[in-house]
């Protein structure tokens, strides 16, 4: 192999070797930033994993907003009109939170199967629901049906 070759090769193999090294860690990165979304009966029938982020959505159950007098936590139960999920946030929720609306909780699910939120976002007018959750009633109703 000539001098030219060899240096040739070396500029290639280390071209391809740093696009691997860099695709790589790319892939590595947006893996560990990925959250699934799970309905309640998802989380219920036991196929949402536990103690890794994700996103729960579905419709407030009404009444089942319970709120903590010494600190921000409030617990409510999450439903997809056929099974519920109790859900445990503490913190200050969306002004658009309240019984009956649908939302989305970021967060994990405990061993206890309780879902423990760290972010709840709300609906942001009486029209609107998430796409995941309305993809998921629409499934339940046809279901139903």
């Amino acid at each position: 192999m000539t001098p030219k070759r060899k240096k040739r090769l070396i500029i290639i193999l280390a071209l391809v070797f740093g696009s691997s090294t860099a695709i790589g860690l790319t892939l590595f990165a947006l893996n560990q930033n990925i959250n699934f979304f799970y309905s309640a009966s998802q989380i219920t029938n036991g196929d949402a994993p536990k103690n890794i982020r994700m996103r729960a959505g579905g419709m407030v159950v009404e009444g089942s907003v319970e709120r903590s007098t010494e600190s921000l936590q409030v617990s409510f139960k999450l439903t997809d009109y056929a099974n519920q999920v109790k859900v445990v946030f503490t913190g200050i929720l969306p002004d658009l939170f309240r019984e009956g609306q649908g939302i989305i909780a970021q967060g994990k699910l405990d061993a206890n199967g309780i879902f423990q939120a760290d972010e709840v976002l709300a609906k942001h007018d009486e029209n609107y629901m998430p796409p995941e959750i309305a993809e998921t009633m629409k499934k339940k109703i046809e279901v139903a049906q």
